[in-house]
């Protein structure tokens, strides 16, 4: 049902997107180097209930979209290439901020670490623009059921977003002490991850054939 290259490429795209720092990957390292693994893990559930709701409203609304406009796909897919530009530029620009050396959070307790996760993630606009630009250039609805595609999908995505997270979440602090004398890696690590997403930007704006095979 779905095309194994666009399996990968949206795997791909997902763990650029969840190695980029964004709002999600800030607030799990604060709360893990500052009140410990198991805050860091209770926020990462509220984090996954937030993808879960944009998984639900992206199922619900893709396959409408690609049956009452399919000339939107050519405009999405470039939306979601420029995104994804935009965060290259993000990871190589000079006087990014240190992700691994997060501001200090006060305590809270467990329903307000969940609360926040959620509400982080569903306030996250790198979130929100890779379930409306990004997906969609992944589902092909000459393969038909375009929300069993986005399902998979957005699956796919969700499980990767978590496991690296968590990876995170129980590391930052041995991160963060090992990173901080260590200036030059984190240097070549926006520099691959920047390198990475220009190049799947480029791809992605250059494929016709997605667009070919959304046209009615």
């Amino acid at each position: 049902m779905i095309d194994s290259a666009a399996l990968l490429g949206l795997a791909a795209v997902a763990l650029g997107l969840v190695l980029t720092p964004g709002p999600n990957m800030i607030y799990l390292v604060s709360r893990s180097v500052t009140q410990g693994r198991r805050a860091g893990l209770i926020s990462l559930a509220g984090v996954a209930v937030g993808f879960l709701v944009y998984l639900a409203a992206a199922v619900a609304g893709l396959a409408a979209v690609f049956t009452l406009v399919p000339a939107l796909y050519t405009a999405v897919k470039l939306a979601g290439a420029a995104y994804l530009l935009w965060l290259a530029w993000q990871a190589v620009r000079p006087g990014g901020a240190a992700v691994f050396a997060p501001r200090a959070l006060p305590e809270d307790p467990p329903r307000r670490l969940f609360t926040m996760g959620l509400v982080t993630n569903l306030l996250n606009p790198k979130i929100a623009i890779l379930y409306v630009s990004l997906l969609p250039q992944f589902v092909d609805p000459g393969r038909g059921h375009v929300a069993a595609q986005s399902l998979v999908l957005g699956l796919v995505q969700i499980t990767i977003a978590l496991a690296v997270n968590a990876l995170i979440v129980l590391t930052a602090g041995s991160v963060a002490a090992f990173l901080g004398g260590r200036p030059a890696w984190l240097r070549v690590q926006r520099y691959v991850m920047g390198t990475a997403l220009a190049g799947l930007a480029i791809k992605i704006a250059g494929d016709r054939s997605r667009v070919a095979a959304a046209a009615p």
